[in-house]
């Protein structure tokens, strides 16, 4: 397991922390040089991000995966390549140990602390259990990943390495009903009566635990969503549960990490795009040629003009699964300037993804209200956030091949259609939406490798050090999902 480290995020408020009018600041049983649970809190939490943000093609191919963005010079990946660079290796790595080891660490340390004493036991009691359920609200959101990337997954036997150092993997199907389980347990504890994370420890709600109710109901419809096809009952309970007692629906409730606009903390695609001067990437012409076919306001923001330095006027992107190697200045549009702020926000769960979960629920029979609305909410919620004039908002949903009523398709072409174009900047998302949908209708390109088998591939394969590290578990995994292939569909993809 990699070593826990403190995030700059952490570490500049150690000063802060020492002082302040409440209480709980002023305690000291922790000592300087020992961490306390809210410095691995916050650093989970950048992992959490950053794994699902960054570009990275040693960590995070889902943008191509959507078939958002082409190669330009290294198109391996963009051909399902996942093994060279071991892709699956650094995905796994990151969420088991920076991501799901800091939040396990952080709740040690969290109930090692002592009450302040001039607090009361009960308001001590509610933000220690405030604390350990967005702890847990995470992890679970974590291990959802986990299970949607790859499969079966260790889960009942892991964060144990004394214990249980080689894991057996747990059924994939099995694992989701226990998710929801530990968050109902932890959305029940959540009393936003009470403090919970120092504020500026944790980087996407400040401690506001009434945020992070909506963030956990959040979750439970992002997991209940994709039972629908597999355990139709517990689906509808639990997006019923979750719609009644308040989720993401608006922008101003979206679950957002703010980076900073300096080294070390700036998003990860500034990182790699801007401060690494890197010019790997090229928007991929499927995308680009779908969002100029609607005339789509977002095309400023999310692509620049084809060589824009010599006035030009049109958005053209790169042949996807393919070598671009036209002059990449002028011969096809960019990534937005706007995707490549330094302190763009990374996001965890945003209103126009749940909107659009909330339609699919609708259609399926699940009583959370209208479709129409609630796709309508999404489609609008995306182009909000993005920055679009109202006026242009209202233009483009009342085109017939956007509005819910006349666009084309049944409801699931309609939904995945929208969502692919709102996701962009959420790879890993917008792959699940394909899954679960079969929208857009994207396919691989002829040039993938012969292990795609023809595919975009439906999950990862497993690291390449579980055979020889943990093999028996990992062979019975194998066994149990149909094969470790890029085209074994994780239980609830049965479409």
């Amino acid at each position: 397991m990699k070593k826990f480290f403190l995030s700059i995020f952490a570490i500049s408020t150690l000063v802060a922390s020492c002082a302040s009018e409440d209480d709980i600041y002023n305690d000291d049983s922790l000592k300087a040089y020992e961490a306390s649970g809210e410095y691995f809190f916050a650093n989970a939490q950048k992992e959490l991000v950053d794994q699902l943000t960054t570009p990275s093609v040693n960590l995070n191919v889902f943008r191509y995966f959507s078939q958002y963005w082409a190669a330009t010079t290294y198109r391996a990946e963009s051909r399902y390549d996942l093994t060279t660079r071991n892709i699956p290796d650094n995905h796994w790595d990151n969420l088991y140990a920076e991501v799901l080891g800091n939040f396990k660490k952080a709740k040690e340390n969290i109930l090692l602390e002592s009450k302040p004493a001039l607090m009361s036991e009960t308001e001590w009691n509610k933000i220690q259990q405030n604390r350990i359920a967005i702890i847990e609200v995470l992890m679970v959101y974590t291990y959802q990943v986990l299970v949607d990337s790859f499969g079966d997954v260790p889960y009942s036997q892991s964060l144990d390495i004394v214990n249980t150092p080689l894991p057996k993997y747990d059924d994939d199907a099995a694992i989701y009903p226990q998710l929801l389980i530990r968050l109902n347990a932890a959305i029940t504890k959540l009393d936003a009566g009470y403090g919970s994370i120092t504020p500026n420890q944790d980087l996407v709600y400040a401690g506001d635990v009434s945020k992070w109710k909506l963030f956990a109901n959040s979750l439970k419809a992002k997991i209940a969503i994709n039972l629908a096809d597999v355990n139709n009952s517990l689906a509808k309970s639990s997006i019923e549960e979750a719609y009644a007692a308040g989720v993401i629906e608006s922008n101003t409730n979206n679950a957002l990490l703010a980076y900073n606009s300096f080294a070390p903390n700036y998003n990860l695609i500034h990182e790699e795009l801007v401060q690494s001067n890197r010019n790997d990437f090229v928007p991929a012409s499927v995308f680009v040629n779908k969002l100029n076919s609607l005339s789509d306001p977002r095309r400023p923001v999310y692509f620049t003009f084809k060589d824009a330095d010599h006035g030009g006027t049109t958005y053209e992107g790169g042949n996807y699964g393919y070598q671009n190697l036209l002059p990449y200045d002028e011969s096809y549009s960019h990534i937005g300037d706007k995707i490549k702020e330094p302190n763009l926000p990374g996001v965890l769960i945003d209103a126009a993804e749940i909107n659009f979960i909330l339609a699919e629920a609708a259609e399926r029979g699940y009583s959370v209200g209208s479709a129409a609305t609630h796709y309508e909410n999404a489609v609008k919620a995306s182009l909000s956030y993005w920055g679009i004039l109202p006026a242009d908002i209202t233009a483009y949903y009342a085109q017939p091949n956007v509005n819910y009523t006349t666009a084309p398709g049944m409801w699931k072409e309609k939904i995945g259609n929208q969502a692919w174009i709102a996701m962009y900047n959420r790879g890993f998302e917008s792959w699940t939406f394909f899954r679960r949908l079969d929208y857009p209708a994207i396919v691989a390109p002829p040039s993938a490798y012969p292990v795609a088998e023809g595919k975009i591939p439906v999950r990862l394969t497993y690291p390449s050090t579980e055979p020889n590290i943990n093999g028996a578990s990992y062979q019975a995994a194998v066994v149990a999902i149909g094969g470790d292939k890029l085209s074994t569909k994780v239980f609830w993809d049965v479409n």
